[in-house]
């Protein structure tokens, strides 16, 4: 299990040339902000680092025109930010078999399509998902993703540009989610990643590549991303997309 990408829900500004996009680029990350899907009702653009990269939303039209409908309600009511943290697996569905035996709530492995002119025309995207349950005060899931074969996954990676690994970025080290969360979130957490340590106000969990995953109990949620690199000579350090520092 390993990062595999960060949903987050942003404004306009985002997505367009202006301050927010240079101070991106500012600190090495290799973003073209006029590349990314969507439809009538959303809008993706991504900054690719290594394997693993930032998925940033808008919402154009209130129903989202496809796009998954929980983080479609949280986006029309005001959230901003990180709204899923996904995770690559190898095996989807022994997974949701395994937590679903411990009495974790999970959605069943599923394909997402996106539907383009008015529904008339539909693309199933080449893998599976499954979701937990939004944590209890902190407006974020984790999901788990398995791509439908290793083919699938080499072919993505060609179209993974531009990518920041041109600029000695090659992917993400540790991530930490602060925010509000109750003793009921740590144990579903505790249960899910069996190899976690639980301390008094945070948990932290070890994935492969020597990636870390921590959780820390705050009064408010905002997310730092620390990402690998070597020998960077970026005007900047850091930069912010919505609540989520990005930093090295």
């Amino acid at each position: 299990m390993k990062f595999d990408h960060l949903v987050l829900n942003v404004s306009e500004d985002y997505q367009s040339e202006g301050t927010r996009t240079q101070n991106i680029r500012e600190m090495g990350l290799l973003y073209d902000p006029k590349k990314g899907k969507g439809t009538r009702g959303f809008k993706a653009t991504n900054i690719w680092i290594g394997k693993e990269y930032f998925e940033m939303i808008s919402i154009k039209k209130r129903d989202g025109g496809g796009w998954k409908r929980e983080w479609v309600n949280a986006f029309n009511n005001g959230e901003r930010g990180l709204i899923c943290l996904m995770l690559d697996v190898t095996n989807l569905n022994h997974l949701v078999k395994k937590l679903e035996a411990k009495g974790v709530a999970i959605s069943p492995p599923e394909s997402i399509e996106i539907k383009f002119l008015f529904n008339f025309i539909s693309k199933t995207l080449p893998w599976y998902n499954s979701y937990l349950n939004f944590f209890q005060n902190v407006p974020m899931q984790i999901g788990f993703q398995q791509m439908k074969n290793e083919k699938v996954k080499l072919n993505l990676q060609k179209y993974m540009v531009p990518n920041s690994s041109k600029n000695n970025i090659t992917g993400i080290k540790r991530i930490q989610v602060n925010g509000p969360f109750s003793v009921s979130d740590f144990e579903m957490l505790k249960t899910v990643f069996e190899n976690s340590l639980l301390e008094e106000n945070q948990i932290t969990i070890h994935l492969e590549n020597s990636q870390v995953l921590v959780f820390k109990k705050d009064e408010t949620f905002n997310v730092q991303v620390e990402l690998n690199h070597k020998n960077s000579s970026s005007i900047n350090r850091d930069c912010w997309i919505e609540n989520t520092q990005i930093f090295y």
